[in-house]
């Protein structure tokens, strides 16, 4: 039987580009935690350097030579009969390859460099509110985004050859059914939400909360959670994020305010339900495919799944939240627990996506996809996006921010240039339920575990069944292994229908 052993002279190569990208993200991870605000530009060359070279090993003409050993160029398959492991890194190793290929390395470079400027642009521009300052920085981004999708190529729409970076194989015409559905379902949802006459007062949430022992707490949770303090750690950032440059060395970043306590307790959930998919990738296959996570879509299905299907539930916090009114006892001692729960449920618009509720969140992600979707084919230009903002939050949520801010400046994902990057947080919040309810079925104790704050079986659970399989198979594939069905939104609708139906009486 064929073995990954006879592809070493491949995968010695692909670690060797790991390793590079690693560097990088050490880099950017320092970028946006510790470095001084005058290193900006000399760090934007040092990553689009390292960038820069892990693309050139890439695309080339040894790694070309080997892989043409193996694989058919016309279909992108193994030539030989190889065993499962060995067929899907070559699958998986042709598919990055031949992306890859059709970005010049020069172009790649400039992509980096620039996108390193302009996270530091919209740092600045957050801080002060004004969109004027990150405008010409995306402009920058935007066209050359819209230069790597007609590199890449497509069938329908360029936005397709840039959601397909984050989700494999997924187009905006495939998404836009599951959008609808949500839709049809969310809005009535909502609105009847708003005509309940139970009125959930979320104020115990939002005195004065000790910001280092907030993220005390946060340090709990992780540590429950069975995210590995020897292997991660937690520190503040702008925008909550995790990052990864080895399964030993996962870190994850939270942020803080004293009054508002959901914003760092959920953040620190969410990041470390990411933290755990890293975390929990088989260390033998790194620098391979094979020791990546198989989709966006999935990894925020982690991070969801933990944030709401563990962190908004009763049996969570009848362990939790006795330590939590142990830490902040002048604010809570007297809050009960369903007070407490009813206010971390509650449902609003809001107009902070992160911080939004389960019933809101998808709608802020839909006028964010139709934005970007705009942008990237031509039918909106960078200057609009203020007003174009306000208009789309209008119409889903009926607010209006009154600062850049609290609107067009709130995600850091453009800065980025990860463009096609928010449809994959929808299909995370449709995964996570699926997910959630196989776990249900497949450890009949995990009620009970939670509410004693056993939180390890269910890691276990995710890692055996998700996390360890790397990019071993497609998102579609996976998903049917572990629930039996593709991606699906009538779990999840069902879930917050239930939900809001007895949080509201509806």
């Amino acid at each position: 039987m064929n073995t990954l052993a006879k592809l070493e002279s491949l995968t010695t190569r692909l670690l060797e580009i790991r390793r590079i990208q690693s560097a990088a993200a050490v880099l950017s991870w320092d970028q946006e935690t510790y470095m001084p605000a005058g290193g900006g530009a000399a760090r934007a060359e040092q990553i689009a350097t390292l960038d820069g070279l892990a693309h050139q090993k890439l695309v080339s003409a040894e790694v070309e030579t080997l892989l043409s050993e193996w694989i058919d160029p016309t279909t992108g398959h193994a030539a030989e009969n190889w065993d499962e492991p060995s067929r899907s890194l070559l699958r998986e190793t042709w598919r990055d390859f031949s992306r890859a290929k059709k970005l010049p390395s020069d172009f790649v470079i400039r992509l980096s460099r620039e996108c390193s400027l302009a996270q530091q642009a919209w740092v600045t521009a957050r801080e002060e509110s004004r969109f004027s300052k990150f405008l010409p920085s995306l402009k920058t981004i935007l066209g050359l985004k819209r230069e790597e999708a007609h590199y890449l190529g497509y069938q329908a729409s360029p936005y397709d050859a840039l959601l397909d970076t984050y989700e494999p194989g997924a187009t905006i015409a495939q998404l836009a059914p599951l959008f609808t559905q949500l839709q049809e379902r969310l809005v009535p949802l909502l609105k009847r939400v708003q005509a309940s006459t139970v009125t959930i007062d979320d104020h115990c949430l939002h005195q004065n909360f000790d910001q280092a022992k907030q993220v005390e707490f946060g340090r709990l949770v992780l540590t429950a959670m069975g995210y590995d303090f020897e292997r991660g750690r937690l520190d503040l950032s702008a925008h909550p994020f995790t990052t990864s440059f080895h399964p030993t060395d996962v870190r994850v970043t939270t942020r803080v305010f004293e009054n508002d306590l959901p914003s760092c307790l959920f953040s620190c959930i969410h990041e470390g339900g990411h933290g755990l998919y890293d975390q929990g990738l088989d260390p033998r296959y790194y620098g391979s495919p094979l020791g990546e996570s198989v989709s966006l879509g999935f990894h925020e299905s982690q991070s969801r799944l933990w944030e709401n299907c563990v962190g908004r539930s009763r049996a969570f916090w009848h362990c939790f939240y006795p330590i939590l009114q142990h830490t902040f006892p002048q604010q809570l001692a007297a809050v009960p627990l369903d007070q407490f729960y009813a206010a971390i449920n509650r449902a609003a618009p809001s107009l902070i996506r992160v911080e939004a509720d389960e019933l809101t969140y998808d709608l802020h992600i839909m006028l964010r996809v139709e934005i970007e979707q705009a942008l990237v084919e031509g039918q909106a230009q960078p200057e609009d996006l203020p007003a174009l903002w306000n208009e789309k939050m209008r119409s889903y949520l009926g607010i209006v921010p009154e600062r850049d801010a609290e609107g067009v400046l709130q995600d850091v994902h453009w800065s980025m240039g990860a463009f096609g990057y928010f449809p994959t947080y929808t299909l995370g919040n449709l995964y996570s339920v699926q997910f959630f309810e196989q776990a249900k079925l497949e450890l009949p104790q995990l009620n009970e575990d939670m509410a004693a704050g056993h939180l390890v079986p269910l890691r276990r659970w995710l890692e055996q069944k998700i996390h360890r399989w790397g990019r071993m198979f497609t998102p579609d594939h996976l998903a049917r292994r572990v629930t039996g069905s593709g991606v699906n939104p009538e779990p999840f609708l069902r879930y917050l229908e239930a939900k809001y139906a007895e949080l509201y009486r509806i």
